[in-house]
């Protein structure tokens, strides 16, 4: 089962670099979005507050790092940790805002006309987590999905391993025999030795 823990590293880097730049865009959009007025008040660019941290730096981090694992592993395991982090970094997007008022926090009012603050909304929490959330599961589908090549790796480096085990245990098996007659062989020639030199002992010449 080994070979099929591995997987073509090509399987999950365009949903892992797809997270990474939203992850970048969740981020910094609170920071930056005033800079065209386009955002939540404070209308002030590169304010920190703990809002903004809670709420979109923290999942980012964690939908970013997710990406990243993506990208760069070829472990079924270890990417579908990336996947599920990057999943749950993106449901906090999606979910943040309405558990977040219940702690008294929030991001503001979002500027701008009614159409406005409908774009800055999806675009900075329920729309951008959900497109998370969706590239994220993507990655988990093909990641728990076993191909017919790796199957058959699999299967060869099963054999090959069976055969190299085999071939351990046949060497074994011969040399045994082969220790085996050496030692009945020195033996025989041990008994040899001593039957002929008890012969000698016992046999006296005659006298005339």
């Amino acid at each position: 089962m080994t070979g099929t823990m591995r997987a073509p590293r090509s399987r999950g880097m365009l949903s892992g670099l797809l997270l990474v730049l939203l992850a970048i865009w969740g981020g910094l959009i609170p920071f930056i979005g005033p800079y065209f007025n386009f955002g939540f008040s404070p209308n002030e660019t590169w304010v920190y507050t703990a809002d903004r941290l809670v709420l979109s730096i923290l999942p980012a981090v964690a939908v970013g790092l997710g990406g990243l694992i993506l990208l760069a592993t070829a472990n079924r395991p270890v990417a579908q940790f990336g996947g599920w982090l990057a999943a749950l970094g993106g449901l906090w997007f999606i979910v943040g805002n309405t558990i977040a008022a219940l702690w008294n926090m929030g991001m503001g009012t979002p500027l701008g006309g009614e159409g406005r603050r409908v774009a800055e909304q999806m675009s900075f929490f329920e729309g951008l987590g959900a497109v998370m959330v969706l590239l994220a599961g993507l990655a988990l589908g093909r990641f728990l999905v076993i191909g017919v090549r790796e199957a058959r790796r699999a299967d060869r480096e099963r054999h090959l391993a069976d055969d190299r085990a085999g071939a351990g245990d046949g060497g074994e098996a011969t040399a045994v025999p082969a220790q085996r007659k050496r030692g009945h062989f020195h033996l025989g020639r041990q008994k040899a030795g001593a039957t002929a030199g008890k012969d000698r002992h016992t046999t006296r010449p005659r006298g005339g």
